[in-house]
């Protein structure tokens, strides 16, 4: 092996990557070029600077570049620099947006995970496929873990095991408007607690709406 070649930069392929690249299903080529684009950000679409990187033909380089396109990994922008000239820059937004989407996807499956471990934890029990029902619906409404806890929290001091009873705690937060638990704190703070616990509970046990079901 020449030295020339041991000089030559290499291709950083970061390990968080992978499952966004196998999500893409891409072809040899295909990946080696969006390697390519990922290490040199910002890069013009120079054919020659490419080939003399990645070693693919100039007919490869533009095969993988339309399907890279086509699949709208990535896009091209047209910038003028200093002197008017017009340049063609990568670029990788579609790329991120993809990466970030999988990352996204990546987190809420560990908070269910999580959810589903604690909930069996302090109910004490194997959750059913109701249980998971609720606990994904209330994910997918827009509650956050901590209000879905804290609403566990309530419901087990009150000894309600029951997830239709946390359910029915969600709901009158979210008509109410909390959206954290420092709101719904700072609310029962400014209350008197006997009254305003009888109100609630009442309401709780005469309300059969189930939110899940809202459009």
């Amino acid at each position: 092996m020449s030295i020339d070649i041991m000089k030559e930069s290499n291709l950083v392929f970061p390990s968080f990557l992978i499952p966004v690249i196998k999500s893409l299903k891409l072809e040899i080529n295909d990946l080696i070029l969006l390697l390519y684009f990922w290490n040199y950000k910002k890069a013009t679409f120079d054919l020659t600077a490419i080939n003399q990187t990645i070693k693919l033909s100039e007919e490869e380089i533009l095969t993988s570049f339309n399907n890279l396109m086509q699949k709208k990994i990535i896009k091209l922008d047209i910038i003028k620099d200093d002197n008017e000239k017009r340049n063609e820059v990568i670029n990788l937004d579609y790329f991120y947006m993809l990466i970030s989407e999988k990352l996204n996807t990546k987190e809420k499956e560990s908070t269910k995970e999580d959810l589903y471990s604690i909930f069996e934890r302090d109910l004490g029990k194997t959750l059913s496929s109701m249980d998971f029902e609720y606990i994904n619906g209330w994910i997918e409404k827009g509650f956050s873990e901590e209000l879905i806890l804290g609403a566990l929290k309530k419901a087990l001091f009150y000894n309600a095991s029951d997830l239709r009873y946390i359910d029915k705690v969600l709901y009158d937060w979210k008509r109410k408007g909390y959206k954290n638990m420092d709101e719904v704190n700072h609310t029962n703070q400014n209350k008197v607690v006997e009254s305003e616990n009888k109100e609630f509970y009442d309401y709780i046990n005469s309300n059969d709406y189930n939110w899940l079901d809202e459009e």
